[in-house]
């Protein structure tokens, strides 16, 4: 007699999850660019991925230390093409900043007012992880942990803040970018490095330059974007070829990294600071973006994609943050049981690679297990059943940077 009751629950659940999504797709006003959520969500989700496939954690001698499967396999370099995905978070950030500061002001907010509603949700969701991770380093070194280990794990859960801070710096200078030509900061970093790599002798800090201009260069390509001047399919594709062109250019003849992203052991990196190529790269990742935005409106216009697409920008800051700290717990959680492949031993096979792969579920669990836990520093409490819920609501506006109504990171 229950085996009606069992098959109906599935149904039942999808029944429930249809409904769900049809009242964000409802809430939803049509003057919405769901290609902006929808672009925003992939770029968040590309770097999960990208860190989760390209960071190992080696158990040596009582201790662990960071490694990459790029510093054993170069070959595997493409997988950073597909998983650097910053500059299309910058493109779409520099877009939705410049659109909401000129809607805050239509509407006579003051320009502090406007800046503390669009960095609340960028730190807020900061203070547990900084408070979490100071009590788990204390406890490491009262537990004897070696520093070395404690050093790399800390590295890691901090390491998305250096993304924050510029990303709050370029959001504070929104007004004065607003109308600034992409090709100004690109200037910039080609002739930083010109000085770098083509001169020498130059002091080691000047590369630093890059990490405000190199991303202010899709932060501008969004306020361009706002500014009606990338709505053709011409923009998109200049961009994207143009990108790709010089970017193989530099790698094959002019000696940068193939690697997006930085291995450990190189002299030079893409990212750290930020090189023309990783600029030229993230020039081809707008274009290519600019030119799937009609496809995405059209994917969005399934409110089960819609919804899904919503939640991930309603976490976005969280799913961001704590995504290290989910592959970490992972792995010591696993100690126990040896060194298993994929989370433990050196990433210089195959076989780890696949083992990794088999992997990506367990760190999807433990990252849905610190969302849990900590989503309520960047959505705020849980409403009661009968209010509507913060992604309806915050779904039911217009792109706009409202300080308290609408929080877009």
């Amino acid at each position: 007699m229950r085996e009606p009751t069992l098959r109906r629950a599935p149904t039942g659940m999808l029944n429930g999850i249809r409904q769900g999504a049809r009242r964000v797709d409802t809430a939803t006003p049509a003057s919405r660019d769901r290609a902006v959520d929808a672009l925003r969500a992939m770029a968040i989700l590309g770097v999960v991925l990208g860190h989760w496939l390209v960071t190992a954690l080696v158990a040596d001698d009582g201790s662990l230390h960071a490694a990459s499967p790029l510093q054993h396999m170069p070959w595997l370099a493409p997988v950073s093409w597909a998983f650097q995905t910053l500059a299309v978070f910058f493109l779409v950030g520099g877009h939705v900043a410049t659109r909401g500061h000129a809607s805050a002001r239509a509407r006579g907010t003051t320009y502090g007012e406007w800046l503390r509603g669009r960095l609340s949700r960028l730190f807020g969701p900061v203070a547990a992880l900084l408070t979490l991770w100071t009590a788990a380093a204390a406890g490491l070194l009262v537990s004897g942990a070696r520093f070395e280990t404690i050093h790399t794990l800390v590295k890691l859960a901090l390491s998305p803040l250096w993304f924050l801070l510029v990303f709050a710096a370029l959001t504070a200078a929104t007004p004065l970018v607003t109308r600034l030509n992409p090709l100004w900061p690109l200037a910039v970093v080609i002739h930083v490095d010109l000085l770098r790599f083509g001169l020498g002798g130059v002091p080691s800090w000047l590369g630093w330059v890059n990490v405000a201009a190199g991303w202010l260069v899709p932060y501008t390509l969004g306020a361009a974007w706002t500014r009606g001047e990338l709505e053709g399919r011409r923009a998109g594709w200049v961009l994207f070829a143009g990108g790709t062109v010089v970017t193989a250019v530099l790698v094959v003849w002019a000696g940068y990294p193939a690697s997006m992203v930085g291995v450990p052991g190189t002299a030079i990196s893409n990212l750290n600071p930020p090189t023309l190529a990783a600029v030229t790269f993230g020039l081809a990742q707008c274009g290519l973006a600019l030119l799937l935005r009609d496809r995405l409106r059209r994917a969005m216009a399934r409110p089960v994609t819609w919804a899904a697409v919503a939640l991930v920008n309603l976490s976005a800051m969280t799913i961001f943050l704590w995504h290290q700290t989910a592959l970490m717990a992972t792995t010591a959680a696993t100690l126990p049981a040896g060194p298993l492949p994929g989370l433990h031993t050196v990433p210089d096979q195959l076989t780890w690679v696949a083992a990794r792969l088999a992997c990506l579920p367990l760190f999807a669990l433990s990252l849905t297990l610190c969302w849990t836990a900590f989503r309520s520093y960047e959505q705020g409490p849980r409403r009661p059943r009968n209010r509507p819920s913060r992604v309806i609501r915050r779904h039911s506006h217009p792109h706009r940077a409202e300080p308290k109504k609408s929080r877009h990171a």
